[in-house]
C-alpha cells in the first residue's frame, strides 16, 4: 500500500517508537511546552492517533520560566515486560531522567534520574540488563556515545559511563539507539546537526561495549544532497520491526516553504522510510538512502488524515497544550467554548502568559473563532518562540474596543494596523497559504505576514509554529465557534 510522508505533521521533533500489546507506539520531544512528550498510537506505522502526554504533572519536569527551545529533549520510548519506559533530558537543569507506566492510557510514574550526562537518553534491556545510553562525555572525559549498566529500579549507575562510539565524523554526534538483532549490537545515531547537514549513521559489534565498526557507506539516510527537494532535514530516527516482518526507521525531518526557499516555520515533524538488511546484516534505508515523499510498503491499510478542527472534536487533556508552567484556574473548559483569564505576563516573556495551543500542521489552512473581552487583550497568537510571534487580537480602549494586529520579529514589536470595533465581541480570522498569513477581524482585513519569518532558519531554536489563544491583562477572554481546515 502507498503512503505519504510526513505520517506525523506539525512540530514533533526526535520521534521514538517501540511495538507492545499488537500496536505501535510513538513519543516526540515537546521542549517548553506542557503536557510534555506527547504520545501516539499506531496498527500500521502510517496512521497515527495522539493518546496523550507522558509528563503531565508539573512535579515530573520544570519547565517554570526557561527560554523558548529550553527543556525536554529527544525522549527514548521502550517496553520491557510489561512495563513502558520513557527516558528524555531536560536540557534547562541538564538532567537525564526516566518515567514508566503499566498503563500507556494511565499516568506515568514520578522521574527517575541518572547520573550520566549529555542528552538523548536511549534504554536497552538485554538478557535481564539494562543499558543507559546517551551523547555526552563519560567519566574519563572522552566524548561520543557514552554507555552504562544501570539498575532499573532505581537509575543506580553499576558500572562507570564509557564512551563507546565517536560517530562516522559528523558534528553534532546525537540521538543514540541501540539494538540487538540477530544477536548482534546496532547502534544507530545522528550526524550532522538537526538542520540541513542532517543525517543517520551507524554500526555494530558483536559486544554491547564494542568495539563498533562503522556502515562502510555511511550515512545511510540523509537528505543533505538532496537537491532541489522540499524534504530536508532528515535524521535522528528509530529503527523498528512490523508485524510483517520488515524494517522502518521513523525521524524527524523538515518540509521547505517552496522548493527553492530554505526556511520552514512548521518545525520538524515525523517520516517513515523502508529499510532492508543484506545478506552480510548491514541495512539500508529507502532506494538509495534518502527520504521520499511517496512509499509503498506491505499491508492493508488507508492513510488517513484529520483536517477539521473544532473545540468540539478535540479534546483538552490530549490536541492543546500551554506554555511552561501553567495556571489551572486561568482556564474554564466547556465543550463548545474556553475562557481564559488573563494576567500581566505576555506572550514576550519566558514565564507562562495565558495561553493554549495546538502545533500548526499544514501550510494552508483558515482559522475563525470568536473572541469576546471585558478589558484587555486576547485573541488569535501564530507563535514561535517569545521574540517571533504574529497576534491578531481584541483589545478594551478607554473609549471603546479595538483590534489591532501585532508583528513581533527579531524582537521587534509592530502594530502593523487597528480599527476600531463597536461592541465588545469580533470575529477574528487566519488564512495560511505556503508563503504569508492573512489576518482579517470581522471581515475586514488588517494585513498580511511573512511565514519565513517564524521559520526556524530566522527564529533559531528547535520548535515550530503553533496555533495559540491568549488574553493579557486582568480580563476575562470568552472564545467560541473555533473552526479549523486545512486544505
Amino acid at each position: 500500500m502507498k503512503y505519504q510522508n510526513p505520517v506525523i505533521k506539525g512540530f514533533y521533533p526526535d520521534p521514538s517508537v517501540c511495538f507492545a500489546n499488537g500496536k505501535y507506539y510513538l513519543a516526540a520531544s515537546s521542549f517548553q511546552y506542557f503536557p510534555g512528550v506527547p504520545l501516539f498510537e499506531s496498527d500500521d506505522l502510517v496512521n497515527w492517533t495522539q493518546t496523550g502526554f507522558a509528563l503531565t504533572r508539573p512535579e515530573q519536569v520544570m519547565l517554570d520560566k526557561i527560554n523558548s527551545s529550553g527543556g525536554v529533549f529527544a525522549p527514548t520510548i521502550r517496553f520491557n515486560n510489561g512495563r513502558f519506559y520513557l527516558v528524555t533530558t531536560n536540557d534547562t537543569t541538564h538532567q537525564n531522567f526516566y518515567v514508566w507506566t503499566d498503563d500507556i492510557y494511565g499516568e506515568w510514574s514520578d522521574p527517575i534520574y541518572v547520573d550520566q550526562g549529555g542528552i538523548d537518553p536511549s534504554l536497552l534491556f538485554d538478557d535481564g540488563r539494562v543499558y543507559f545510553i546517551s551523547n555526552g562525555t563519560d567519566d574519563n572525559g572522552n566524548a561520543g556515545v557514552v554507555q552504562c549498566e544501570i539498575d532499573i529500579t532505581t537509575g543506580r549507575k553499576l558500572t562507570p559511563s564509557r564512551c563507546i562510539w565517536c560517530g562516522s565524523g559528523g558534528r553534532f554526534l546525537e540521538s543514540p539507539h541501540m539494538y540487538k538483532i540477530n544477536g548482534i549490537y546496532y547502534l544507530m545515531a545522528a550526524e550532522g546537526g538537526t538542520e540541513y547537514g542532517h543525517m543517520i549513521t551507524y554500526s555494530r559489534s558483536e559486544s554491547v561495549w564494542g568495539p563498533f565498526t562503522s556502515y562502510p557507506h555511511n550515512p545511510v539516510l540523509t537528505n543533505r544532497n538532496k537537491a532541489p527537494y522540499v524534504i530536508q532535514g532528515i535524521g535522528h530516527g528509530d529503527l523498528i520491526q512490523d508485524k510483517n516482518g520488515n524494517w522502518h526507521i521513523l525521524c524527524l525531518g523538515f518540509r521547505q516553504l517552496h522548493l527553492w526557499m530554505a526556511f520552514h516555520h512548521l518545525g520538524r515533524k515525523v517520516f517513515l522510510i523502508p529499510v532492508k538488511f543484506d545478506d552480510d546484516g548491514w541495512f539500508t534505508a529507502s532506494t538509495d538512502g534518502t527520504c521520499d515523499e511517496y512509499y509503498d510498503i506491505d499491508g492493508d491499510f488507508t492513510q488517513k488524515e484529520k483536517k477539521h478542527y473544532t473545540f468540539e472534536n478535540t479534546l483538552w487533556n490530549t490536541d492543546w497544550q500551554y506554555l511552561r508552567k501553567p495556571v489551572p484556574g486561568n482556564y474554564i473548559f466547556d465543550k463548545n467554548k474556553i475562557t481564559l483569564k488573563g494576567t500581566e505576563i505576555t506572550l514576550d516573556d519566558t514565564d507562562s502568559p495565558t495561553f493554549i495551543c495546538m502545533h500548526q500542521r499544514d501550510f494552508r489552512f483558515r482559522l475563525g473563532v470568536k473572541v469576546t473581552i471585558d478589558s484587555g487583550e486576547a485573541g488569535v497568537t501564530l507563535y514561535h518562540c517569545e521574540n517571533e510571534h504574529y497576534d491578531i487580537a481584541l483589545r478594551k480602549k478607554d473609549d471603546g474596543f479595538e483590534a489591532v494586529l501585532r508583528l513581533n520579529i527579531g524582537g521587534i514589536k509592530h502594530e502593523q494596523n487597528k480599527m476600531p470595533i463597536s461592541g465588545e465581541t469580533a470575529s477574528l480570522n487566519v488564512t495560511a497559504d505556503n508563503f504569508s498569513y492573512i489576518f482579517t477581524v470581522n471581515g475586514v482585513m488588517l494585513g498580511n505576514a511573512d511565514c519565513k519569518y517564524l521559520s526556524s532558519e530566522v527564529c533559531g531554536g528547535f520548535t515550530g509554529t503553533v496555533i495559540g489563544l491568549y488574553a493579557v491583562g486582568d480580563n476575562t477572554a470568552e472564545f467560541t465557534d473555533f473552526e479549523l481546515n486545512y486544505e
